[in-house]
Order: structure tokens, then C-alpha cells, then sequence
């Protein structure tokens, strides 16, 4: 009776691990691995772009304001890593590339700017 059990369990991973990415993220990220952002002009991933230029903007006080996210990537871990491309204006208006790195996890409502830097042209 005990291999019951176990042998639905070695089923049911057998079952997860040859699911779609898609079916397990949501957004079509591979578990693990970067992927691409599927659509970019998705609201949260642009909501996501301006809260990350907004963030630096406030660390740096450099005055850059959000333009939009141009396109980006993604990895599946406790939560989700974005890797966005974003153009942002300095105060002069002149628009530059860069590339912000965010960390969130929706269920705990944690996001965090782990890194931002111009993009290599």
C-alpha cells in the first residue's frame, strides 16, 4: 500500500516537470531560467519600468523620469526576476537607454531595485 503514494508522487513530478513554463509562471518563463518577457507593453511590466526609474531616480537624485520599457526578460525563482530595458529622460529631456534589474514576489508584496545601470549601446 505505501508505493501507492509514492509512485503518484514520481507521477505528479514527472507531470510538473514536462509542463509548459507557460502553465507554471503565468508569463512564459522557463523555472530557472531567463526567458523572454512575451509582451512588454503588458501594464505591470511597464508599471514595473516606471517604479524602477522612479526608485533610482529617488536613491541618485539624478532627476530621471520614465519613458517606458522597450523590452526585457525574465527568471523564475521564489518569485520572479525582471531584467528591463527602459528609456528614461534626464532633466534636460535628452533620453537615454538603461537597464534596471527588479526583484518581486506578489504573494508578500516584495519588490526590490537590484540594480540599474545605462545599457550598453
Amino acid at each position: 500500500m505505501a508505493r501507492v503514494p509514492v509512485l503518484l508522487l514520481a507521477l505528479l513530478a514527472a507531470a510538473l516537470a514536462a509542463a509548459p513554463a507557460a502553465a507554471l509562471g503565468g508569463r512564459g518563463a522557463r523555472v530557472g531560467g531567463w526567458g523572454p518577457i512575451p509582451d512588454v507593453t503588458d501594464a505591470h511590466i511597464q508599471e514595473l519600468g516606471g517604479w524602477a526609474v522612479e526608485q533610482h531616480a529617488r536613491l541618485a537624485s539624478d532627476g530621471l523620469r520614465f519613458r517606458r520599457v522597450t523590452r526585457g526578460e525574465q527568471q523564475v525563482v521564489s518569485g520572479m526576476n525582471y531584467r528591463l530595458f527602459v528609456d528614461a529622460a534626464d532633466g534636460s529631456g535628452k533620453s537615454a537607454p538603461y537597464v534596471a534589474e527588479v526583484y518581486e514576489q506578489s504573494w508578500t508584496k516584495t519588490r526590490q531595485l537590484t540594480s540599474f545601470k545605462p545599457a550598453a549601446n
